[in-house]
């Protein structure tokens, strides 16, 4: 287990790494945060766990695409019509799909399982924080290898392989309002299973499993947030299990999925 907390009482640092210039694909996304974090003054240390924001991931893996080249299907083109949406977005959010898994063309909803196997509006393609229009940006194609790379990156320059997020911003089925969950995984176990052990009471736990990752995904964006330029966030004091790491086992099976 890894705890760099020293306090007598629990807590967090979470600290926004600053300075990052426009990204652009083939950037060497490990060293630019470690050289920003040590820049600013908070260099990375043995312990820390980094969330990164999606976009920058895409940016850099060269996930940026031009509507302009899109042909729609008549599917999309329907659909579109009906939906008073672009067909071009439609065609790529299909493209972008193993399923659709709900449909509203009232309202303009389509919510698919993407081929990560998240569930999400538009399979996680939007056009928020790109320059150029008629462009939008997709997930990562393997977004736990973008993560493990990123870590990669950053041992080469720093000497540390820290454990790495990648965020996005997601809907959820049961609340109002959207929450950065973790799509990209490396370095750490996503998970916190609390079942078999005692709760404060002496009474045994069963079903509780804390996603940890996903938490630290939401905690990150008070401090990325969506329009301040500060696309990466330096989690420091965070208890994790060290793991190769991977999104699948946050993922739940579509046979225990009741809303499927």
């Amino acid at each position: 287990m890894t705890d760099t907390q020293s306090n007598a009482y629990p807590s967090i640092t979470a600290i926004g790494i600053t300075g990052l210039p426009e990204i652009l694909d083939g950037d060497n996304l490990g060293q630019m945060i470690a050289e920003a974090a040590q820049n600013q003054g908070t260099p990375l240390v043995e312990g820390d766990i980094l969330v990164v924001t999606q976009k920058i991931v895409s940016k850099a893996e060269g996930m940026l695409v031009s509507l302009d080249t899109v042909t729609p299907s008549q599917f999309a083109r329907e659909y579109a019509e009906n939906a008073d949406r672009d067909p071009r977005l439609i065609e790529l959010v299909l493209r972008e799909s193993q399923s659709i898994v709900r449909m509203d063309q009232d309202r303009g909803v389509l919510i698919t399982e993407t081929k990560h196997g998240f569930v999400c509006a538009n399979a996680g393609i939007d056009q928020s924080n790109i320059p150029d229009d008629d462009v939008v940006c997709l997930l990562p194609v393997d977004p736990d290898a973008s993560a493990r790379r990123i870590s990669s990156e950053i041992q080469a320059v720093a000497g540390i392989s820290p454990p790495i997020i990648i965020s996005d911003t997601f809907g959820r089925a049961w609340r109002e309002g959207h929450v950065n969950f973790a799509i990209g995984v490396a370095g750490m176990d996503p998970l916190k299973d609390y079942r078999g052990t005692d709760d404060a009471n002496g009474r045994i736990l069963h079903v509780t499993t804390i996603a940890v990752a996903d938490e630290l995904a939401a905690t990150a964006e008070m401090i990325t947030a969506k329009a301040i330029n500060v696309p990466v966030a330096l989690i420091r004091g965070m208890p994790y299990q060290p793991d190769a790491g991977s999104t699948a086992p946050l993922l739940r099976e579509r046979t225990r999925d009741m809303f499927r």
